[in-house]
């Protein structure tokens, strides 16, 4: 049996001293393969997390774990290195789809959002942006998608989203319950330009969900990665906030 086409590398393992396991997320799904050599001097930098391949996938029968042979296409690792943000969102959304997805289902979307996103992983504003809105394209296809549909029009817009069904409510909607429910940042509802605080309130609120109703389910945490990332941006986001008050 043989597979060819574009793959992200998400995930990697050490398989003896010089070959690698690797999960390469790709059109089809998730998909794991033994890399021969792949830990070598020649190939360790085709392998590299978050890196966009040309793959090819051989095995004598459907179930086996399979070889993997590839070239790279984008040099998405080598790029993120350059920023420590960059690096830290290539690392949770490549721990995030490695952990979350089923392995062998289809998850078109997903994948082309990631594709999308460590394509521009270098430009930092738009791979914090772009993470966020592919939470929710994996949310979605994993059958945990948010509603954001509700709307009373004019000038009450969509403001919150109950962290209990996912559904978006507006301003007057929140009424005596706006504490109990969590910010839902513009930028997610269409093409506007997300500042930190936006990026923040956007992780807040996807991470509800992934760790409730993806992770929760398998009694796991969030990935180290993606946990990383959101106290890191919170942190900031409230040293700014005291350095702007005084």
């Amino acid at each position: 049996m043989e597979l060819e086409g574009p793959g992200i590398v998400v995930d990697r393992a050490m398989h003896g001293e010089g070959d690698l396991v690797v999960a390469l997320l790709t059109p089809e799904g998730l998909r794991r393969g033994l890399a021969k050599g792949g830990a070598s001097r020649r190939q360790e930098a085709v392998w590299q997390v978050g890196n966009i391949l040309s793959a090819r996938w051989t095995a004598r029968l459907p179930e086996q774990l399979g070889a993997y042979s590839a070239e790279l296409v984008h040099p998405a690792a080598a790029l993120a290195m350059q920023a420590p943000d960059s690096l830290a969102v290539l690392r949770a959304a490549c721990q995030l789809a490695a952990q979350a997805l089923p392995e062998r289902e289809a998850a078109p979307e997903t994948f082309q959002g990631l594709l999308r996103l460590l394509a521009g992983i270098d430009i930092q504003e738009f791979a914090l942006a772009a993470l966020c809105r592919w939470e929710l394209v994996l949310l979605r296809e994993l059958g945990f998608g948010l509603d954001f549909s509700s709307s009373s029009g004019g000038n009450d817009r969509l403001a919150y989203v109950s962290p209990r069904t996912g559904r978006a409510v507006t301003l007057s909607q929140a009424g005596d319950w706006v504490d109990r429910l969590l910010p839902l940042p513009e930028f997610l509802l269409g093409e506007e330009e997300a500042n930190l605080g936006d990026c923040v309130a956007a992780l807040r609120l996807t991470g509800h969900f992934l760790a409730r109703d993806v992770f929760g389910a398998r009694h796991r945490p969030l990935p180290p990665a993606r946990q990383a990332l959101y106290e890191q941006l919170s942190q900031r986001l409230e040293e700014k906030g005291s350095g702007d008050a005084g």
